[in-house]
């Protein structure tokens, strides 16, 4: 199992087509599985179910076609990208269970500071509940989304992975109707009055990786 931080912001179509290279030397068994943290400069993605309607302002920031799964994301500057690159064949050919140990990692990474993530069915990612802003129309506590998650499979390796909202410009979110959902906001660790480093989640994210993926 390798770690790589990419230093400064990653372009996304270089670091998408060296993921992809990396992905064809695992299936090969060239290269030894792989974790990729990083961040983006800002952008927005759209995944394979993307709709035209969900991008708000085409014209914002870059968009690109991800090839992963899920809807429009965006990314950028105070974010943690991890990019996953691990052997879901060697590991049961489950998918399902693949995502959600990825979503247990992103859960375990913010119990690390004291946050609470949970799942959401229906929702892919990891959300956290707000009683201290107003309810929904319903009454129902607010919620936000802290992480997304969509991932690619290629001769039974991943690629793509999650990203944690660590101090990103939460603005840069209205551009988009992210992962398609319009009745729940974005949220981040700084977000949340939380004093966190990029630093500090990378330390968690490594700490936390060896429960989930054995």
């Amino acid at each position: 199992m390798e770690w790589t931080h990419l230093p400064g912001l990653a372009p996304y179509a270089e670091t998408l087509a060296a993921m992809e290279d990396r992905v064809a030397a695992i299936a090969a068994r060239t290269a030894p599985e792989a974790v990729w943290l990083l961040e983006h400069p800002p952008l927005y993605t759209a995944g394979t179910s993307a709709r035209t309607e969900d991008l708000v302002a085409p014209d914002r920031f870059p968009v690109h076609v991800a090839g992963r799964g899920g809807q429009y994301t965006y990314h950028g500057p105070g974010q943690r990208v991890a990019y996953v690159m691990l052997d879901v064949g060697a590991r049961g050919r489950d998918v399902r269970q693949f995502v959600c140990a990825l979503e247990n990692w992103v859960i375990d990474t913010l119990a690390e500071f004291g946050v609470r993530g949970e799942r959401r069915t229906g929702r892919v990612g990891v959300w956290v509940t707000r009683p201290d802003k107003a309810p929904n129309i319903d009454g129902s506590v607010r919620e936000d989304k802290i992480a997304a998650i969509g991932v690619k499979l290629r001769r039974w390796v991943s690629f793509h992975g999650i990203s944690i909202n660590v101090e990103p410009d939460l603005s840069h979110f209205d551009g988009i109707v992210p992962c398609g959902i319009r009745e729940h906001g974005v949220t981040s660790l700084v977000d949340l009055g939380l004093p966190v480093t990029m630093a500090d989640v990378d330390a968690a994210l490594i700490a936390t990786f060896p429960k989930h993926f054995p």
